[in-house]
């Protein structure tokens, strides 16, 4: 990929809920992820602490969410997006879910089950895709993912209905916009 980003060995790890929360991560990896948060204002300098951390921890939770973070409040939203598809596969792996995320099912994984992290932490990197889908135009995209957030979570835990939302302004913006 053109920022760098790689899926992570299939390495398993060893408490997927642990390593949500930065567990399994090494040491070092986790000094390069504090020292990219202390210089964020220095974007070069954070993103290749971010980097030293991904190549220590490749795929690692914590390592691709900090990318993300950065890409994202950065206003990097290609890049963004590019963390956000391989955050969506290694979601997918340690979930056990199909990596094309138009085929997983709502009965493939505890999606109505709040507590249970995983399949929140893999809604919550779909419902990103959407919403960066959908600010850099791929309406259509960011409203399917969108759908699928829906059909995954019913009672709209995660929040997808601010998604259809945001989709619905974008479409009247590019109507004022034709005017």
């Amino acid at each position: 990929m053109a920022t760098g980003v790689a899926l992570a060995e299939r390495v398993p790890l060893q408490d997927e809920v642990e390593a949500l929360l930065g567990g399994g991560l090494p040491a070092a990896a986790q000094d390069h992820l504090k020292a990219a948060a202390e210089c964020y204002a220095h974007s070069e300098k954070a993103l290749e602490h971010l980097r030293a951390a991904e190549t220590i921890a490749p795929g690692h939770p914590a390592v691709l969410i900090g990318l993300y973070r950065f890409y994202f409040y950065k206003g990097r939203l290609e890049e963004c997006l590019e963390v956000a598809l391989v955050c969506l596969v290694e979601a997918a792996h340690h979930n056990n879910l199909r990596e094309d995320w138009r085929e997983v099912r709502k009965d493939d994984a505890a999606f109505g089950s709040y507590d249970d992290m995983m399949p929140r932490f893999y809604m919550f990197v779909l419902k990103g895709y959407a919403y960066l889908q959908m600010r850099l135009g791929n309406l259509e995209e960011g409203l399917a993912a969108a759908m699928k957030l829906l059909d995954l979570d019913p009672t709209d835990k995660i929040g997808a209905t601010l998604l259809l939302e945001v989709h619905q302004r974008m479409l009247e913006k590019d109507d004022d916009d034709a005017d």
